[in-house]
């Protein structure tokens, strides 16, 4: 079984910069464009690593949005710190209630 490295996936989703952590054997930038539209919750994950999908690709990715795809490996570059959630953004009553 090759190694599992960890790779930082960071890009723009509306202008919104987003940043991510991912485990995987490899990384190249097509892989890095999948993974970026999943994140985004347009691609679609596969349930084992196994699995065969179709990966989004650039162009696909780009008409919902997602832009400036960059990957590096985990420990060279600057510190990943985590972006602050909103919790009340979850917990919001629904309007017809």
């Amino acid at each position: 079984m090759p190694a599992l490295a960890l790779y930082v996936i960071e890009y723009e989703l509306h202008g919104n910069h987003r940043t991510f952590i991912i485990r995987l054997e490899k990384m190249d930038n097509a892989v890095a464009w999948h993974w970026a539209s999943c994140d985004a919750g347009v691609g679609i994950i596969p349930r084992f690593s196994q699995q065969k999908i179709k990966l989004v690709s650039r162009p696909v990715a780009e008409r919902y949005g997602i832009a400036q795809v960059k990957w590096r490996v985990a420990g060279q570059g600057p510190e990943f710190i985590p972006q602050p959630i909103d919790v009340g953004q979850f917990s919001r009553p629904s309007e017809g209630a």
